[in-house]
């Protein structure tokens, strides 16, 4: 089965082709960083707009890149939540507009559970059941899967999400956008000890997490400094890394608890945090204890793709799943409401 896939969820354009036979064929992918970078954020309009401009330009791409034609495609797989309603009616439309004209089936997808799956891309993909920490922007989450669609919430973030704290903290420090990559960059040349820190919610039982009061010790941090005269770009430094440790140590505990709590060995992380290269070395060297292994998608399937979607779609379709022709999408879907494949 051919898949196209389609990703609008937030701030990046993606488009794949995924054959259910030969694997990935092609992928493409606009990101909306510029166009946002001015205004310390995404802004929902504009990202709807921006989706409506690029994703025919790249199913265009893509088609060429593969050597297919729209006559090859046997199925439309669509992020149909969560993320931003405007962004997601552009993909949404777009796959339902394009199912009826080809006369093929059309499937939303969950964005999670695609960010969940995105491993299943590379060569040596885990095998189920393993512990999974989807740790993004929007989300950060241990969940067990058992298999597509068997999936158990173990714990989640009661305020910010991960990737949420690392650009907030960089915004209050006056970093750039996105804050993540910023905060990884200057942690790179922080001194080692200088700062400290809390693990929070690590001192009490549960595999829940909270990012909010880390990121106020962030700025409480930053303004005592200023206040003494001591705010140059070393010590900005020194508290992009006491940061990133402190979000790093606190996944890597709460990872380990939910291992020992399942009695799993194998862990996979997936969305945009888990391209952090810190985080990547922390988990690998906790699995070292479980005499396990840690699994992730390659760099460029981390954030947000099309590639993602057309596989999560590709498995739920062979399993007889469609959408009617309505178009519907949702702004937050618990990941636990999927129907098993």
């Amino acid at each position: 089965m051919l898949v196209l896939g389609l990703e609008t969820s937030c701030d990046e354009t993606g488009v794949a082709l995924y054959d259910s036979e030969r694997g990935l064929l092609a992928d493409a992918l606009f990101s909306q960083i510029d166009l946002h970078r001015v205004y310390g954020g995404v802004v929902p309009e504009l990202a709807s707009r921006d989706h409506v401009k690029r994703l025919l330009p790249l199913l265009r791409e893509v088609l060429e890149e593969a050597d297919r034609k729209p006559e090859d495609i046997d199925g439309i797989a669509y992020t149909a939540g969560p993320g931003l309603v405007g962004a997601l009616l552009v993909g949404a439309s777009c796959a339902q507009a394009l199912a009826f004209a080809w006369g093929i089936p059309a499937l939303g997808v969950h964005h999670m559970e695609g960010h969940l799956l995105a491993p299943m891309l590379e060569e040596q993909p885990p095998e189920f059941p393993f512990v999974a920490l989807l740790v993004s922007g929007g989300h950060t989450q241990l969940v067990r899967v058992d298999g597509i669609g068997r999936y158990q919430l173990l714990g989640e973030s009661v305020d910010d999400a991960a990737g949420e704290a690392f650009d907030k903290t960089a915004k209050l420090i006056g970093l750039g956008y996105p804050g993540g990559p910023e905060i990884a960059r200057l942690a790179q040349s922080g001194t080692p000890g200088r700062l400290t820190f809390p693990r929070p919610m690590t001192d009490r039982p549960g595999l829940d997490f909270s990012f909010s009061g880390l990121k106020t010790f962030a700025l409480n941090t930053w303004q005592q400094r200023r206040s003494a005269g001591d705010d140059g770009e070393q010590t900005r430094c020194d508290i992009a890394l006491a940061f990133e440790q402190a979000v790093v140590e606190t996944l890597t505990i709460k990872c380990k608890r939910a291992l020992k709590q399942t009695g799993l060995k194998n862990l996979v992380i997936a969305g945009g945090v888990s391209a952090n290269q810190s985080l990547r070395q922390s988990l690998a060297k906790m699995l070292g204890e479980f005499k396990g292994e840690v699994f992730y998608a390659r760099p460029r399937f981390c954030t947000d793709n099309g590639a993602m979607i057309a596989y999560a779609g590709c498995q739920r379709l062979l399993a007889g799943q469609q959408d009617g022709p309505a178009i519907g999408v949702q702004a937050r879907w618990p990941m636990e409401q999927l129907p098993a494949v």
